[in-house]
């Protein structure tokens, strides 16, 4: 080979090395982050570790008790979006928390913003006053999905969002015990244990893969209601055949099932979500909830 050729290729390299480079700057998000999203939102998110960006909207102005027990906003008041990417060939999923009379003029303004409806029910019983629970999606640019659910959401009376205490209060429930019973951790958000399991398949919706953290982990919160006692309430994630195992599970633990129902129109494979309730000491219902994820196909 002649000093001629080596220069040649190694220029073809160089070359090579720019344009590619080149490509990937144009389908990387525009500066790496969300911050126009966060900017048309109104809001600040959090990326998740699968790498979707969620944004909370608890309705800290509804003030709702089941069984006598005042529910926090983040153990089933919490409304949420979340985007898939920040670009252009975005996924958009959420579940709005309304009052009875919010739904109409929602459901009205969702659809001349071009994002679906997918499911309306309860998650709750016997609550006061009514709540109901309606499910979003959407498609296309982020920011401007991002500028219709502001819009939407300035329909209802969520309030803005405000910044946490600096030092948290002091959590009365046995973390660490409920940890154990339950296999997984957790976390303390806005009073409430939270604990999300994933499933362990792959989840399509319309034939996009949907990260977990979009409404796909099983979601067990508690809630503490004093002497080791807790509220428990979120919903499992479930096969159709996983559906009247974890019934007998959760019912066998003295675990009420609130609801059970569709959460999306076009997933793969076909989910069915199981909403309980139940207020008794906190590591037995752990127990409880154990059981009944047994009987799924749950990330280990």
């Amino acid at each position: 080979m002649t000093i001629m050729t080596k220069r040649i290729d190694v220029l073809a390299l160089v070359q090579l090395f720019v344009l590619s480079c080149a490509v990937a700057a144009q389908t990387a998000p525009a500066a790496n982050d969300w911050k126009a999203v966060e900017q048309a939102l109104g809001r600040s998110g959090q990326l998740q570790g699968d790498g979707a960006y969620k944004f909370g909207l608890p309705r800290g102005d509804l003030k709702v008790t089941v069984d006598g027990v005042q529910v926090k906003p983040t153990l089933a008041l919490g409304s949420w979006v979340a985007f898939s990417s920040p670009g252009q060939d975005a996924m958009l999923m959420g579940d709005l928390v309304l009052a009875e009379d919010e739904v109409s003029p929602v459901m009205l303004a969702l659809e001349e913003n071009g994002l679906q409806i997918t499911a309306l029910h309860n998650h709750v019983l016997h609550e006061t006053p009514r709540v109901m629970y309606m499910h979003i999606v959407g498609h296309g640019d982020a920011v401007k999905l991002a500028g219709s659910v502001r819009h939407v959401m300035a329909l209802t009376k969520t309030p803005a969002p405000t910044q946490p205490p600096t030092t948290p209060p002091a959590f009365d429930l046995d973390t660490t015990a409920i940890d154990e019973v339950l296999g997984h951790k957790g976390k303390v958000n806005g009073g409430v244990y939270q604990v999300g399991v994933p499933r362990a398949e792959k989840i399509t919706e319309a034939g996009m893969p949907v990260p977990g953290s979009m409404g796909l982990a099983t979601a067990l919160n508690f809630q503490p209601t004093g002497a080791g006692k807790a509220a428990v309430t979120g919903d499992f994630v479930l096969l159709g055949t996983e559906v009247n195992p974890v019934i007998r599970a959760l019912r066998q633990n003295a675990i009420q099932v609130t609801a059970i129902h569709s959460h999306m129109l076009e997933e793969q494979p076909r989910l069915f979500f199981m909403h309980f309730w139940a207020n008794d000491d906190a590591v037995k219902l752990a127990k409880g909830l154990r059981a009944a994820l047994d009987n799924t196909n749950s990330a280990k």
